[in-house]
């Protein structure tokens, strides 16, 4: 069984160092993209993001009065929810615009964090396969190169120039297609996230306010 392996772990630097240059970049963005994965996969976590029951804890803490500026700190730190939250919270009394306007502000900057590196694994998933399409290109010219030079006469060479050509075309697809996968997931995950983090606000300020609202009439 030893020899296999070895065996094949040759190969697979052999096919490896036919892909050039250009088989290196694909492998650092198939590095990168992992990488990307994998954080994005941990830190885009809806319950530590959004954690549950965390408004009615605070609107507890608001209608028993013990949400002072502490509080408010430790909310802000607590979570992105809890910044959201904590932003209009410290505007609830200059009106509900000026309100709106801090978790709107808030909120962005929410987003910002949480398509962190998203970009970054689009473009992984656009230019991995061009990589590999140009180190294609590149290993057909250096074969009918060698068709000129030689003639045709050796077809298993030229076979075997061919096909390690097409190595970085398909190692191109291959770290491409996972990245658009996970890219488009992410994106769904985020908007999702989104929706909750606006629903909790509006009822937020909606609870605020309503309760304004009754304090004037009575």
């Amino acid at each position: 069984m030893a020899p296999l392996k070895k065996q094949g772990g040759v190969k697979v630097l052999e096919l490896l160092s036919a892909g050039g240059w250009l088989m290196g970049l694909i492998l650092l963005c198939s590095v990168v993209g992992l990488a990307i994965c994998v954080e994005r996969l941990y830190t885009l976590n809806p319950r530590k993001i959004a954690p549950p029951h965390l408004l009615a804890t605070v609107w507890k803490q608001l209608k028993a009065g013990e949400l002072d500026a502490e509080r408010l700190r430790n909310l802000k730190k607590a979570s992105p929810l809890g910044r959201i939250l904590a932003a209009g919270l410290g505007n609830a009394y200059h009106g509900r615009d000026v309100m709106k306007e801090s978790i709107q502000e808030a909120a962005g900057h929410v987003v910002h964090d949480l398509e962190r590196y998203l970009n970054t694994l689009g473009t992984i998933a656009a230019v991995a396969p061009l990589l590999g399409l140009l180190g294609t290109v590149v290993g057909m010219i250096k074969v009918f190169a060698e068709i000129m030079a030689q003639g045709t006469g050796n077809a298993s060479a030229l076979a075997g120039g061919i096909s390690q050509a097409l190595i970085t075309t398909a190692a191109g697809l291959t770290v491409a297609i996972p990245a658009l996968v996970m890219h488009r997931y992410f994106v769904g995950r985020i908007d999702g996230i989104v929706v909750e983090l606006e629903q909790e606000t509006i009822k937020l300020v909606d609870a605020l306010h309503s309760e304004e609202h009754t304090e004037q009439s009575n």
